[in-house]
């Protein structure tokens, strides 16, 4: 008896395209590689044109058959976001997937924080993501299947001092994800979207991010360079390789949200477990 060749979960990326935005570095960088050795070809977008070249030929080096495309862009610009939807349409035809992971940190107060980099942050962290996931919509939707992966972070789940304009960006990004993904899984059930919500990895965010005037906390003293230090030697437990590679799995097992690492894991169940009571924690830690 004559029986159909079904198509994998893994196989389905052969031949495949992603948009992929942050690409110059870090998850970004890691995720290129990622998709590439899976066998999809590639649209990637960054503002650091000098590191997203380097990316490029890095990843056809290693995987001669990836058709990539790259564009210097930033994503807080939703013209130049639809010009970039529109040459990726033109040049691939078909687009299966959007990976939204593009974004930036500020540390500062509530007090203190200057709305202008309050605006600055929310553009990119949240409007990014907005403008992406508009632009390449109807063209994921249109394929034979489609995912859509918008990278929150920790501090979607948990709100820590010094940070509120990075939590509500990011637990923007959450609700964002949540409610469209209900909204195609009654409309487009082929398209999966992923939330993802990594604690701390090994990535230039900090080193490219801004800080108030003023902090509250044992924060209040840190210099940018302490807070670095801080960050990449005693917070960022996780590589940018391990994060990518639990992203890449959660696509092909179409999983709806993600926890990357274990700080981000434990700190979940905190909040879930004590939503009210996590808060005194915290304020202990880092107070």
């Amino acid at each position: 008896m004559k029986t159909t060749k079904t198509i994998s979960d893994k196989d389905r990326f052969h031949g495949s395209v992603f948009a992929l935005t942050g690409a110059a570095s870090g998850i970004g960088r890691a995720l290129a590689f990622e998709l590439a050795s899976a066998g999809c070809h590639l649209a990637l977008c960054d503002k650091d044109p000098a590191n997203l070249n380097a990316v490029r030929l890095e990843v056809v080096e290693e995987f001669p058959y990836c058709d990539i495309t790259t564009h210097v862009l930033d994503v807080s610009d939703e013209h130049d976001v639809e010009l970039w939807a529109h040459d990726c349409k033109e040049h691939f035809g078909e687009i299966n997937g959007l990976i939204n992971n593009a974004g930036v940190s500020l540390s500062a107060s509530v007090e203190s924080v200057d709305l202008k980099d309050f605006h600055w942050l929310m553009n990119i962290n949240f409007w990014g993501v907005v403008h992406c996931t508009k632009a390449f919509l109807t063209l994921i939707k249109s394929a034979s299947w489609g995912h859509i992966v918008n990278v929150s972070s920790l501090f979607g789940l948990i709100g820590t001092p010094n940070s509120a304009a990075y939590n509500a960006s990011k637990f923007a990004v959450r609700g964002f994800s949540d409610s469209l993904s209900m909204e195609l899984q009654i409309s487009a059930p082929h398209v999966c979207v992923t939330c993802v919500h990594p604690g701390g990895v090994k990535t230039s965010i900090v080193d490219n991010g801004r800080e108030g005037s003023q902090r509250v906390g044992s924060a209040a003293s840190m210099t940018l360079e302490q807070r670095r230090a801080r960050f990449n030697d005693k917070l960022a437990r996780t590589s940018a390789q391990e994060a990518a590679a639990t992203i890449m799995q959660a696509i092909i097992r179409k999983r709806t949200r993600i926890l990357v690492g274990t700080d981000a894991k434990l700190l979940d169940k905190l909040q879930r477990y004590a939503p009210s009571k996590y808060q005194t924690l915290i304020v202990r830690l880092l107070g």
